[in-house]
């Protein structure tokens, strides 16, 4: 690779961290803003944070089986949407506004992964390749197995009124036989692009010092602003006369998610339909099982006591809905194809 190609390849990293000072600057109190701005800031962070995160996990995939890599990777990509989801279940101890809110990012991750990120790489695919459908691999069965059953159990949720530490221990159960399984199988070649395979053609020794400075660095951004984004986000929309439980559905998981968004467009406008598809089936298993299975876990934890995180009626229908929507996305991938028609 020539020296200004390397250096093009470099620079969506270093943009990347540079979108991420801003809200940093405005976090360590270097400048005052308003609630508006400091959600915008904030959630600028986690982006860039996002991108880092992801492009990290991208490169872990030439040290690991493929199948448990792109499992890490769909992990670590959506770390952000963990810890911001996180953070509302910890409000949610102090005040109980905050569990509708946690219930809110979590659904609309969920949704938006189905309802956006799958039928993209479908659109992608075709305009570039004019194929009508993408075909998941054969080790991709797996994935459907764990989100059929974290889908099953998912039902239960809203007629029980809560979610409590026996849900978390099933969906970490089901996500821990389903990574177990991934362990299991062959290795592959992975399909790097942009900043990742720049990262992954340096020597091994330095790919995995700059690998590990990155997840580091990033996760350690996305701790810093997660709670000052979530309050930032809930008074913006007190501000503005907005439902705060529709702006944190849909806002929140766009900037924590968006990353994960542009890289499976990557792999689809490459032609690497299967591994695009493959990715956000297995983060779809890891939101609809660590995700969800984390809540009241933090919840419990903020609290002090094993207490269940309560479910209101419109949390109860939400987590209904987003249920029979994935009940719906397996249903169409029961032949792993997944076609425009």
């Amino acid at each position: 690779m020539s020296g200004s190609a390397a250096g093009r390849s470099w620079l969506p990293v270093a943009l990347a961290i540079a979108i991420t000072l801003p809200g940093l600057a405005l976090r360590l109190g270097l400048f005052a803003a308003s609630e508006p701005v400091r959600a915008l800031l904030f959630g600028v962070t986690i982006v860039g944070a996002a991108f880092l995160l992801s492009w990290a996990a991208e490169v872990v995939q030439l040290d690991i089986s493929q199948g448990l890599a792109l499992a890490l990777l769909a992990l670590i990509a959506i770390l952000p949407e963990y810890i911001v989801d996180a953070t509302f279940a910890w409000l949610a101890a102090e005040d109980p506004a905050y569990a509708g809110y946690a219930v809110a990012n979590m659904t609309g991750a969920n949704r938006l992964l189905i309802g956006l990120a799958w039928p993209m790489v479908i659109a992608i695919v075709w305009l570039r390749t004019r194929q009508r459908s993408v075909t998941l691999g054969p080790n991709n069965g797996l994935e459907l197995i764990a989100l059929l059953a974290a889908t099953a159990y998912a039902f239960i949720l809203p007629f029980k009124g809560n979610l409590s530490l026996v849900d978390c221990a099933v969906l970490v159960a089901i996500f821990l036989v389903y990574v177990w399984r991934l362990t299991r199988l062959p290795a592959g070649e992975p399909h790097l692009v942009g900043p990742a395979q720049t990262i992954g053609a340096l020597p091994e020794g330095r790919r995995r010092g700059v690998t590990a400075v990155l997840a580091i660095a990033a996760a350690a951004m996305v701790l810093l602003v997660a709670k000052p984004f979530a309050t930032a986000l809930v008074s913006t929309g007190t501000e503005f006369g907005i439902d705060q439980f529709l702006l944190v559905q849909w806002l929140a998981p766009l900037a924590s998610e968006a990353p994960e968004f542009v890289v499976v467009g990557i792999f689809a406008w490459r032609a690497a339909g299967e591994a695009a598809l493959g990715t956000v089936v297995s983060s779809k298993v890891n939101q609809w099982t660590l995700l969800v299975g984390m809540l009241p876990l933090v919840y419990a934890v903020a609290l002090g006591a094993p207490t269940p995180l309560p479910l209101d009626q419109r949390q109860q229908q939400e987590i209904l809905l987003t249920a029979a929507q994935s009940l719906f996305a397996v249903a169409l991938l029961l032949d792993r194809r997944l076609s425009m028609v």
